[in-house]
């Protein structure tokens, strides 16, 4: 007999021998996961036998964990800004970082007055960023548009596991028909493919399993933010904006982009690590440039 605390030691311990960092909080998930309770409550009755069932079952997300395989993907679902999205093999996992691109676009729609802003998000994956940017502006028009046929089933269902509408598009951000496809857009944003060829080459085996299509942005990881920016510029009504996630240190690149574009008003922002993850941009009319 091993008992439900027995249980939870051996977790940690193979997790910890596997190299795991964050092995007690993962043991904690996994534990969570397999008996559909808190850990508190799971640990109340640490001395009773852990069922069969549950053994097996924990058994075979620890397999899992300890060979690298994310454990967002072992169990089904994580949460961003506080709300829960379905994630699998063929979507990007929601990372706090892009929180910080949430938090700018929603300062742009109070600074501007926008209570019903018509906005799309290029590269939709998951659709976090298009279903919390509707649960915290209910009067919006969001549109999601997202090219993978692996991540589109995700994207729909968490639109309906978070009870909103948002337009989902499944189109190629890169083409112009799909940009032609929207127009008078108060707001455009992206967290676009931005790692580079050295830094596909160097991904930590937990990233290596998330989708080469959702992190690959070309030589430099620039190629999304050349190609989206004058592409789109035109579906953004006069005095529009174009807010961006980027990696460490394409903050000047990014900002260049957006400025040789006819951007201006260039706001970049740091995420809770202090790296500048984020920028934004507004777009020249003739007549502010004139001004």
């Amino acid at each position: 007999m091993v008992s439900i605390g027995e249980l939870y030691t051996n977790v940690k311990a193979i997790l910890e021998n596997a190299g795991i960092d964050t092995y007690r909080f993962d043991a904690q998930c996994i534990m969570e996961q397999a008996f559909g309770t808190r850990l508190p409550s799971i640990l109340t009755n640490s001395t009773a036998a852990a069922p069969e069932n549950v053994m097996n079952q924990v058994r075979e997300m620890v397999e899992k964990r300890a060979q690298g395989y994310p454990l967002q993907y072992i169990l089904g679902e994580w949460e961003f800004y506080g709300y829960t999205f379905r994630v699998g093999e063929g979507v990007l996992i929601p990372r706090p970082d892009t929180e910080t691109l949430v938090e700018q676009v929603l300062d742009i729609c109070r600074e501007n007055q926008l209570k019903a802003p018509r906005i799309a998000d290029l590269c939709s994956g998951s659709g976090c960023i298009a279903v919390t940017l509707k649960k915290e502006l209910p009067d919006a028009e969001i549109y999601a548009v997202e090219l993978s046929e692996k991540a589109l089933p995700y994207l729909r269902e968490n639109a309906r596991l978070n009870e909103v509408h948002i337009n989902i598009i499944g189109g190629d951000v890169l083409s112009g028909q799909t940009a032609a496809g929207l127009c008078g857009l108060d707001i455009i944003v992206s967290n676009p493919p931005y790692l580079t060829g050295k830094d596909m080459t160097m991904l930590q085996t937990e990233v290596s399993h998330e989708p080469q299509m959702a992190l690959m942005g070309g030589g430099d990881g620039l190629d999304f933010y050349r190609t989206i920016t004058p592409l789109w510029r035109n579906s953004l009504r006069d005095g529009g904006f174009i807010a961006y996630e980027f990696g460490l240190n394409q903050d000047e690149a990014v900002s260049s982009i957006l400025k040789e574009n006819g951007f201006d008003n260039i706001q970049l922002r740091q995420d809770t690590a202090g790296i500048i993850r984020t920028a934004a941009g507004r777009k020249i009319t003739e007549e502010m440039h004139n001004g």
